[in-house]
Parts: structure tokens; sequence; C-alpha cells
């Protein structure tokens, strides 16, 4: 496979960007295969994914000459870490889990899944089936500063990229998310922003809905309205039944979690304010 630079580009908007990107790799002798860029008119904000065939000889000039060459303070990236290191956090709920553990053994996810910590054991068996490590860290009879401290030490250990709320269901901190920032992912049953918080199923039957969703997003301080990742819905009808509501969202939540994650590992995914910029 031909080698390839991926450069990564967030920065204030300017006249003759996507011009002067394009000389700096051509002085560095990168040609551009695909160049995405889209612009946050409102906000004044450029962003840009460059793939070029070949590698500079130099990453570290490169990355100078488009500093230079940028608006102040601009973001630039040169060939993240192209096998992402990725924990999950879980419950007692299987499905998540199980997907990614079988991407993961085929390697069809392109990452690392390093670890599961759970709080409860109950998955504990299925996840070392894997050759995985699993972690139980109980939330009961200990404050939460406790039980989250507990996970934050086995997360600092393993320095994932990413930390996957595969159905975990406790609500964290905002020190935890601080400390975590822009690296939570959560999975929500529902199509945000409709059923926030808890049982969004009986919610969802409750008000008679025609179609349920998932919604994958970075965890913020705000419960379930961080950056939207990726979304899905599904028609259903008044026949549908709790238990058949809630078997049509597991599908539809491993779907999104596992596109997600494709997204995530692949750089295509930037972070705008309380939005994203998803770069297919």
């Amino acid at each position: 496979m031909q080698q390839q630079t991926l450069v990564l580009i967030q920065c204030a908007d300017e006249v003759g960007l996507v011009a002067r990107i394009s000389n700096v790799l051509a002085q560095q002798k990168l040609n551009i295969v695909t160049m995405r860029e889209y612009v946050d008119e409102a906000n004044n904000k450029f962003f840009v994914r460059v793939v070029c065939s070949g590698i500079p000889e130099h990453a570290d000039i490169l990355q100078q000459e488009l500093t230079k060459t940028l608006p102040y303070n601009a973001s630039v990236k040169i060939n993240p870490a192209n096998r992402k290191k990725i924990v999950l956090l879980v419950t007692k709920e299987h499905h998540c889990l199980a997907d990614i553990l079988v991407r993961n053994y085929f390697d069809t996810l392109h990452a690392d899944v390093l670890a599961v910590i759970g709080n409860y054991e109950s998955l504990g068996t299925f996840t070392e089936k894997f050759e995985i490590p699993f972690h139980y860290v109980s939330h009961e009879e200990k404050s939460k500063s406790d039980f989250e401290h507990g996970i934050s030490d086995l997360l600092t250990h393993y320095d994932a990229d990413f930390i996957i709320l595969a159905k975990f269901m406790r609500i964290l901190s905002p020190e935890f998310v601080g400390k975590f920032k822009d690296k939570v992912i959560n999975i929500h049953h529902s199509f945000l922003p409709a059923f926030i918080g808890a049982n969004p199923y009986r919610q969802a039957q409750n008000r008679g809905v025609k179609i349920i969703g998932a919604t994958a997003h970075f965890v913020t301080n705000d419960l379930d309205e961080g950056p939207i990742i990726v979304q899905r819905t599904k028609s259903i009808h008044h026949g549908y039944d709790l238990t058949e509501m809630v078997t049509a969202g597991k599908e539809i939540e491993k779907a999104v979690l596992s596109h997600a994650l494709k997204l995530l590992t692949e750089d295509r995914v930037m972070l705008n304010g309380n939005k994203t910029v998803i770069f297919e």
C-alpha cells in the first residue's frame, strides 16, 4: 500500500487558505489525493482534512510551514496515530460490547480495544473470552468520587484515545469529564434531543412516537447534550410493545456506535463548539 500523509487543520477562516495549504504541501513534494473542507461562516471557522500520497521527509518542517502560513492559533495535526486505543465502560447490557469485541477480534475496527471496565461483574467472563482484560470497579458502598477515581486510575494507565460508554449506565461528574475532555463517547438509546435521561423507550412508548432512534455523541457536563457524531432512526407503529421497541432500538444502537467508531478511528470527526464537522 502506498504511504500517505493525513493533515487535519482547524483555524479562523481567511481568503486563500486552500491555495496556501496546497502550496505548502506541494513544496514538501506531497500530492493531494483528497481535500475536504468546510467553512462555518457564522463563527468564521475553517476546517480541512487532506490526504496526500507520500510522506514528508521532515514532518516537523511541514508542521512549521503550515503553521506559518495559517492564521494565528491554528490547530495542525499531521499523521495522528492510525490505530486508536479504546477502553470500554459497561454496566450489564451486552449488545454494544459484544458487537465491538467481535469487530475488534476480526480487526474491522482498525483500532485496539485495550480493556473493558464494568461496574458489575456480569460481563467479565464474556469479555475475557476475547482475551481482553476486564476490570470490575463497583459503585456500591463507596462515594461517587471514590468510584470514579478507581476508573480514572485505570484509564490513565491505559492512556486511551477514546473511552466508549457501551451502555455504561452511570452519570459522570464534571471532574471526570473534564479530565478526559473530548475523549468520552456515549451511545444514547434515543434520537436526541428527544427523551434524554433514563427509560427513553418507555418515554417514547408513552408518547406514541412513530420513529425511534439512537445517538452517538461526545460526553459533556450537560446530560446527553454533547456534540453529536452519528444518529439513526427506525419507523415503528402502534403495535410495537415496549419489548419490541427495546429490541429494535438495540439494533440501531449497535449500528450507530460502530459507525461513530469508524469515523473517529479514521480521524473524520472535528469538534466545532457543541457541534461536529464530519468528513465522510
